[in-house]
């Protein structure tokens, strides 16, 4: 590959792990997974790229020393981790067992993200959260903010589960009651 066409292609990769970031987002909040799995994909993909490419940026791109392994790392870690990751919770999600259970957990804890304001929209919105112990674990719902006024009056979560490709489970359809 040329020195023209690496300035592109690594750019690219960057803006795509970045984008891929934000959906892996939507399928974390719907995988009973620990947090540090996904976190741990991430780092371990991008310090492999690194480690495998990185002479090739340092070719690439006039940076001193110091910038070159910032900058470097930054790439593969949001580039290449971040596919990496998102590749990983795709499989697990859509190649998941048709075997649905239907399951209603206690709520044990509501609170809300932060305001966000919509694009094009004048006013802001709150998404609530709910905490239910899951097997053991905690696991915080997100929902959408429709159900903020009301969500100090729901007592328990119903869902779907289905099991996942590498073992980790998929909620869907999720109910406050």
């Amino acid at each position: 590959m040329t020195q023209k066409q690496r300035k592109i292609f690594y750019p690219t990769i960057l803006f795509l792990g970045a984008i891929l970031m934000i959906f892996q987002i939507h399928i974390y909040r719907n995988t009973i997974i620990d947090l540090i799995i996904p976190i741990g994909i991430i780092i371990v993909s991008g310090i492999i790229a690194f480690i495998l490419d990185f002479k090739n940026y340092k070719k690439t791109y006039d940076y001193s020393a110091i910038e070159s392994y910032l900058y470097a790392g930054m790439h593969y870690i949001i580039g290449y981790g971040f596919i990496a990751c998102t590749i990983f919770m795709l499989v697990n999600y859509y190649f998941a067992e048709q075997n649905i259970k239907t399951e209603s957990y206690k709520i044990i804890d509501r609170t809300w993200l932060p305001e966000r304001v919509r694009v094009r929209v004048i006013h802001s919105e709150k998404q609530p959260v709910f905490t239910i112990d899951y097997k053991g674990k905690r696991k915080e719902l997100v929902f959408n903010s429709q159900f903020y006024e009301k969500m100090n009056t729901y007592t328990t979560v119903e869902f779907e589960t289905r099991k996942g490709f590498f073992g980790f489970d998929i909620l869907e359809n999720k109910k406050l009651n």
